[in-house]
């Protein structure tokens, strides 16, 4: 892995030019992420930035964001490699007629040429320096951690017929977790851990500030503030980030300048995904007045 974060200080500042804002502990890890060689674990309830954070070291970086999407059933044919069995069929084919074993077929259709690709052997024989996201790694079983820890520990996999493949540069590797199950031991021994929640009202106004710079800082402040009332409430799913900035969005096109209840109950499905919580917002909407005034 190439030396891209000079200090703590150069990490804050170079996410912060990708549109991240990182606090001390999010640059501490990936400070030490790069010169450990490790990969990261990043734990956390959805929408808090967790697939951002890696987004935006591939963007600080100028690296190239190699991204494998996890999901039930995922395994090793669309997360590691498969080969081209239709190719293979041909190649097969053509050599009927001709005096060989099957040793020598099985060399023939074995190679590069029939090798396809997928994220994570992608990412282990780049060329250029790449950021590896492994997005969600909760949704898949043991299993298939199994099938990780070579990669993770090593920068390497094994392919029986082609042998082992050790990574030409270490990439950069982000792995996220909602918290929908325990992770094994096995996996979480071989990465450095960062646990990301919902930002405090400070933080998330400066974000807000940050991604949608027109907005006035009077609105942005009731934005988060009312947000995160809104987050305490038992709903079947709380607004994420990226949702209170697709809600100061909206308020920015309507016109708002400042929030009051109305406008909020009416713009609320920007922020909500769900009728009932829509419906549970509205009841208890109180909007914070404006700093300074409490």
């Amino acid at each position: 892995m190439s030396i891209g974060y000079e200090s703590l200080p150069k990490v804050v500042e170079r996410l912060e030019g990708a549109g991240y804002l990182a606090d001390e502990s999010i640059a501490t890890v990936v400070f030490l992420a790069e010169r450990l060689g490790k990969p990261v674990l990043v734990e956390g309830p959805a929408g808090t930035g967790k697939t951002e954070l890696a987004k935006s070291v591939a963007a600080s970086l100028g690296a190239r964001l190699i991204r494998l999407q996890c999901y039930e059933g995922l395994d090793e044919a669309k997360a590691l490699y498969e080969w081209n069995y239709k190719k293979q069929l041909l190649r097969i084919q053509a050599e009927q007629g001709r005096e060989l074993s099957w040793e020598d077929v099985e060399t023939n259709i074995f190679t590069e040429d029939f090798l396809l690709e997928r994220p994570l052997l992608e990412a282990i024989r780049a060329d250029d320096q790449v950021v590896l996201l492994i997005d969600e790694i909760d949704k898949v079983d043991f299993e298939f951690e199994g099938l990780l820890l070579e990669l993770l520990s090593d920068f390497q996999v094994s392919i029986p017929e082609m042998g082992t493949v050790a990574a030409k540069r270490i990439p950069w590797v982000f792995l996220t977790s909602n918290n929908s199950r325990e992770l094994s031991e096995a996996l979480k021994r071989r990465c450095l851990y960062l646990f990301l929640d919902y930002p405090d009202v400070e933080r998330e106004k400066a974000i807000v500030l940050a991604r949608v710079p027109e907005i006035p800082e009077i609105l942005a402040d009731q934005i988060v503030r009312l947000v995160r009332s809104i987050r305490q409430l038992e709903l079947k799913k709380a607004p994420s980030i990226a949702e209170t900035l697709d809600w100061a969005r909206t308020l920015l096109h309507l016109g708002i300048t400042e929030l009051d209840p109305n406008v909020a109950r009416a713009s609320m499905s920007a922020l909500l995904k769900y009728q009932t919580d829509i419906e549970k917002v509205a009841a208890h909407l109180k909007v914070p007045p404006k700093p300074g005034l409490n």
